[in-house]
């Protein structure tokens, strides 16, 4: 397995306890592997999302993972219970989106709330006002679901797998449909439950650069199999070596000047748009910017060259396209 690190800056989860383990799961039909000695693992408030190409197995895993089809060999343990051999206490510690919820539209959100309580094992009114407002929708209560967006109807869903108080959270494209402000807000809520409630969320999504923003790793797979488990928030200060793309006015001199310090890597120049090209330790980059200022060149822009999460997949799957 293949393990690489992104440097975003959110915070890990809130403490160390597995609460998915997928064992060598597979999935046969009429002899051909859809799912393929899968394994990997998800901790306690801890946002992983899942990737892969058109047909890699996203769904059927899943579907998997919350008993709605058969495994063909091994097993997924949800906090400590075999969906395979202790369905009933394994799926009660899931709540799952698998597709578009779906609500009583007459009926106002409180009172879908409320029918789906009647449904659930152990859980009093007073968890309604708590998981509503974990998705901040406090206001919207007393409304009849037919007059709400498309982004409380997902919020809405959202509360309702939380009801019975899950340790695993499933959400099947969460933001699909939504505008940039839904998908932001979405964003957020899926934050605020993993780090007040400890909740380990699953993503499955096509949306690269949110699964990049939102996720603190990424399970890649592709026909089936493990391609990769990528870790995609880390501090910032753990970063050992960045790569630069510098302006200056005087490229042979900055490539001369950065060449003569201890750690720096000239990688190449640009003499039609007076670019030199760096990579050098996070620490020295205040040195390199001194030396070339007691060396009169003039420094017009610093960028950072960062490989996107969509950068990493698309040379993971060999350029195959994400869905």
């Amino acid at each position: 397995m293949n393990t690489s690190t992104r440097n975003q800056g959110l915070s890990g989860p809130v403490k160390e306890q597995t609460v998915l383990e997928m064992q060598g799961v597979s999935k046969v039909i009429k002899g051909k592997a859809i799912v393929d000695n899968l394994s990997f693992d998800i901790q306690r408030g801890e946002i992983i999302g899942l990737l892969g190409p058109n047909g890699a197995g996203k769904t059927t895993t899943i579907r998997m993972m919350t008993g709605l089809i058969r495994m063909s060999g091994g097993d997924v343990l949800v906090h400590g219970h075999s969906i395979q051999k202790d369905f009933k206490r394994a799926i009660s510690q899931i709540g799952a989106i698998i597709e578009n919820p779906e609500f009583y539209p007459h009926m106002s959100g409180y009172d879908n709330l409320k029918q789906y309580l009647r449904m659930s094992d152990g859980a009093g009114e007073s968890r309604i006002d708590e998981v509503v407002e974990l998705v901040g929708l406090q206001e919207a209560m007393n409304k009849k679901v037919k007059a709400y967006s498309l982004g409380m109807r997902q919020r809405l869903g959202i509360a309702q797998a939380l009801l019975h108080s899950p340790k695993l959270l499933i959400l099947d494209e969460p933001t699909n449909g939504l505008d940039p402000a839904g998908i932001r807000e979405m964003r957020d809520y899926m934050r605020k439950i993993a780090e007040v409630e400890g909740i380990a969320i699953l993503i499955s999504s096509h949306m690269l650069a949110e699964i990049e923003q939102i996720c603190h790793r990424a399970v890649v797979i592709q026909n089936g199999k493990l391609v990769t488990v990528t870790r995609i928030a880390e501090a910032a200060e753990a970063r050992s070596e960045v790569s630069l793309t510098i302006r200056v006015d005087k490229v042979e001199q900055a490539r001369t000047v950065a060449g003569e310090l201890q750690g720096v890597q000239v990688t190449g120049t640009d003499e039609a748009h007076s670019e030199l090209h760096v990579s050098l330790p996070d620490g020295t980059v205040p040195e390199l910017v001194a030396a070339l200022s007691e060396a009169k060149v003039g420094v017009y822009r610093i960028t950072e060259n960062k490989q996107s999460l969509e950068d990493d997949f698309l040379k993971w799957t060999g350029g195959n396209r994400i869905a």
